[in-house]
């Protein structure tokens, strides 16, 4: 894993490349997450949780029918849950 320097506030394409130089995902919502925190500026986050799901859940479910060229059956495998769940949550995400 490549280690970086860059600050929380670099400007975009700074901060897109150390995300391809080897930073894991977990590193990359964690420094979201500062971010968010930065441009909060002091002010109270609401429903963190929900936000953070929705924000990472739909381009997930997104990647997974990309992937599977639109196959449920197969972009349910390629996550790891049931297609049914998956149906419930492209429906909830109007992905369908």
């Amino acid at each position: 894993m490549v280690k970086t320097s860059t600050k929380p506030g670099a400007p975009a394409s700074e901060r897109a490349s150390r995300a391809r130089s080897g930073e894991t995902l977990d590193q990359c919502v964690r420094r979201s997450l500062e971010q968010y925190f930065s441009d909060l500026d002091g002010a109270r986050p609401h429903a963190l949780h929900g936000m953070v799901i929705t924000a990472v859940e739909r381009p997930l479910l997104q990647f997974a029918m990309e992937r599977s060229d639109g196959n449920q059956s197969a972009a349910a495998e390629l996550l790891g849950i049931n297609r049914n769940t998956l149906r419930k949550k492209l429906h909830e995400y109007r992905l369908v």
